[in-house]
């Protein structure tokens, strides 16, 4: 992979303040693959002290934006992914809608 495509990923990841706030580290960057850490820590859980959907939530959004950028031109950008369920169940059962 491209250095400067690292470098851009890197710097762009480091200029996002919620990244920064949840403490969030940058560990992989390679052709359609970034990984994110996010350490368990009581600042990012919710009150059963499991780590907050939100905190994951952001951290997949930021993750597969930063790997859809790894595949595309060098001009191009990403504001953000769309996260969809496929299948499984609903709380309460309800079932897929």
């Amino acid at each position: 992979m491209d250095d400067d495509l690292h470098r851009r990923i890197a710097e762009s990841f480091d200029r996002q303040g919620l990244m920064r706030h949840l403490a969030a580290r940058l560990t992989r960057v390679e052709p359609g693959r970034v990984h994110i850490e996010l350490a368990n820590r009581r600042e990012v859980t919710q009150q059963h002290g499991y780590v907050h959907a939100g905190a994951t939530s952001a951290i997949a959004d930021s993750a597969g934006g930063y790997a859809a950028l790894t595949l595309l031109p060098a001009d191009a950008d990403v504001l953000t992914v769309t996260v969809s369920r496929a299948g499984g169940s609903c709380p309460g059962g309800a079932g897929p809608r």
